[in-house]
């Protein structure tokens, strides 16, 4: 499956989490974020998106591991996913850009905009992928 996280720049971006090599995505506390935090399966790819003023896709990352149960959390109930960087995009795709193409209507970024975490159908991952290269 492909999916795509959320971060503000200011507190985490692509560029922070390349010089660290990996991280373990944690703090998703909406429900529906965690059902699809909770579906990352190892290798799983992930977009990684700016929030706040940027609102671009601008990486790629891969889990490095199946989520598991956050060890912070003594509910049991919020999950994490450790990942990697996998590359930054040739250019960021903005909301707007996603937001003008028709192909998207159905796309949970559009419709549900302060999800943090979501699932990227197949054609809306290579779309976005064509869009990053310029085509």
């Amino acid at each position: 499956m492909t999916f795509l996280f959320k971060e503000e720049p200011e507190n985490y971006s692509f560029d922070m989490f390349v010089k660290d090599g990996a991280t373990t995505w944690s703090g998703v506390k909406n429900p529906v974020a965690q059902k699809y935090l909770r579906s990352v399966r190892t290798g799983d790819l992930v977009f990684y998106y700016h929030t706040g003023q940027e609102k671009a896709v601008v990486g790629i990352a891969r889990a490095s591991a199946d989520a598991y149960p956050d060890p912070a959390d003594a509910t049991g109930k919020s999950y994490v996913v450790d990942l990697v960087p996998v590359k930054k995009l040739a250019h960021p795709v903005t909301l707007a850009q996603v937001k003008a193409d028709r192909r998207f209507a159905e796309f949970p970024l559009t419709r549900v905009p302060r999800l943090s975490v979501m699932s990227v159908p197949d054609a809306e991952w290579d779309a976005i992928l064509k869009m990053s290269e310029g085509v």
